[in-house]
């Protein structure tokens, strides 16, 4: 029987052990280099704080939770909104390591197989990259953990509908929050209804209220919703790397490779053998012990599922798996294994260590992207220039105080794909593609430079873009550096004269 622990009074355990874990995180989400990745989610973001609404309003291309939950702390954040973001990401990573710690507690597990848990789960380098950007992964993963915690503390005592409700109102925002959550609800929910003391109605009643939200974005915008919640994330990447010469990323058995290459960078992959290894003595498992392996074993689909893999879609799965890891930990174990565990614990460190010791070299990224928001908003207001902004780099908007154009507002990712849809539905969804971007969809303003190789990009994408904007550019600025630069464009009647004017003088 699994002992009860303490609900909220000493959920978080002691206030100095998170506060110092929050101010580590902080300090790497600060140092973690700028990446293209997190372009859709600062733009939505600062949309959302403006009162537009995804896929009625806005292109978004993952489930609408977080966007509708950030958008008024982008709107007061302003300038600071991209910064803001990663902080909050930031402790909303620690918060899911603080849960992994409770939960193991709640699983009868002593304090130091806990703490070594919870502490190989916060240096895996799949949690470090997911709490040190501005993505949609932190906030799905503090929800679950919080709801493993939840489920874990009413096993072996009568769980109370709170509780309950609880669970299943976590559960189902963090699929609200990231699509690939949906496994881990839904296996949870069939859990209940074979354990009914996990209240099942209750869990049920919990998990409509975000149902109700997601169905009710989708009633406003149903064609927009099913494409950047369904159709893109399945057909972009096939098209984008078919196209690009790097088909083999999704084969299954590369897949397979790039799993464990993720695994690696963190304790995962040993604490995963060694969960596995112990399935064998079935007989003695708790229940708790099963619930924990159907967690891990959805976990582990739904990172398989998506093509090609990334580290980030991993992160379902590390809640349980270490959780898991606390129940089996003996501290006699053999010296080797020991050993592993700190040698991929360290490995898992590597790349969020070797990204903090760069930026005391070159420069806190996030410094640097306050600074050239500054310059963009002093040239602009110079130029007397007004109105959203076209860039394959959103998230580089909010340091100058300037709104993204709409219709790229979901970064560079559906600008560099060909075709997924028609142009009229393009339209109707606030997209466009670079491949049926004309001189006169440009707004008076373009920022480039932000797709690069610095910010794992691709530059060719903003190359395209000043290409096509060409007939109308009026004056080209820098940016502090010149890694960014302006383009100030002539209205477009204005161009078409001009081009008129060319053309009859030759």
């Amino acid at each position: 029987m699994i002992a009860a622990a303490p609900l909220p009074g000493a959920a978080f355990g002691r206030p100095a052990a998170l506060a110092a874990l929050v101010l580590v995180f902080a300090l790497f989400a600060m140092a973690r280099p700028i990446d293209h990745d997190e372009s859709q989610y600062v733009a939505a973001a600062v949309l959302s704080g403006e009162g537009l609404l995804p896929y009625r309003d806005y292109a978004y291309l993952q489930t609408p939770l977080q966007p509708l939950l950030f958008g008024s702390v982008a709107k007061l954040l302003g300038a600071y909104a991209y910064p803001g973001l990663r902080l909050i990401n930031a402790v909303l990573g620690a918060l899911a390591v603080m849960f992994v710690y409770r939960a193991a507690r709640a699983a009868a597990v002593g304090v130091r197989p806990a703490l070594i848990a919870a502490g190989l789960f916060a240096a895996t380098d799949i949690l470090l990259f997911g709490t040190g950007s501005a993505r949609n992964d932190a906030l799905p993963v503090a929800l679950l953990a919080g709801a493993l915690w939840l489920i874990i503390a009413g096993e072996g005592r009568r769980r109370t509908p709170l509780a309950a409700f609880c669970a299943g109102l976590l559960l189902a925002a963090a699929a609200a929050t990231k699509a690939s959550y949906a496994l881990p609800a839904a296996a949870y929910g069939a859990w209940t209804l074979l354990d009914r003391a996990h209240r099942p109605l209750w869990v049920a009643v919990g998990a409509a209220l975000p149902t109700a939200l997601v169905l009710g974005l989708a009633s406003l915008a149903p064609e927009a919703f099913r494409f950047g919640v369904f159709t893109f994330p399945a057909d972009a990447p096939r098209q984008y790397f078919a196209s690009g010469g790097k088909g083999y990323k999704l084969t299954l058995a590369f897949r397979l490779i790039d799993l464990a290459k993720f695994l690696a960078l963190g304790a995962a992959l040993p604490a995963l053998l060694l969960v596995a290894s112990r399935l064998r003595a079935w007989r003695g498992h708790a229940r708790i012990d099963w619930l924990l392996h159907l967690l891990i074993g959805v976990g582990l689909i739904s990172a398989v599922l998506p093509e090609p893999t990334w580290r980030q879609y991993l992160l379902p799965l590390l809640p349980p798996l270490f959780v898991r890891l606390a129940r089996v930990w003996d501290d006699s174990q053999l010296q080797w294994q020991r050993f592993a565990f700190t040698a991929f614990a360290l490995a898992g460190l590597a790349p969020t260590v070797i990204a903090f010791g760069s930026a005391a070299v070159e420069g806190i990224p996030m410094v640097r992207v306050l600074d050239e928001g500054r310059a963009i908003d002093r040239a602009l207001d110079a130029a007397g220039a007004h109105g959203p902004v076209a860039s394959t780099a959103p998230q580089l908007l909010p340091g100058a105080e300037r709104l993204p154009d709409r219709r790229f507002a979901a970064g560079p990712f559906f600008l560099r794909s060909k075709a997924l849809i028609s142009e009229a539905d393009e339209r109707r969804f606030h997209l466009v593609s670079v491949g049926r971007l004309r001189p006169n969809d440009l707004p008076p303003v373009v920022l480039l430079g932000g797709e690069a190789r610095w910010s794992g990009g691709d530059p060719g994408l903003d190359s395209e873009i000043e290409r096509i904007a060409e007939p109308r550019i009026a004056k080209r600025l820098k940016v502090g550096d010149g890694r960014l630069r302006l383009l100030l464009l002539t209205p477009p009647l204005q161009a078409a004269a001009r081009a008129r004017l060319s053309s009859s003088s030759e």
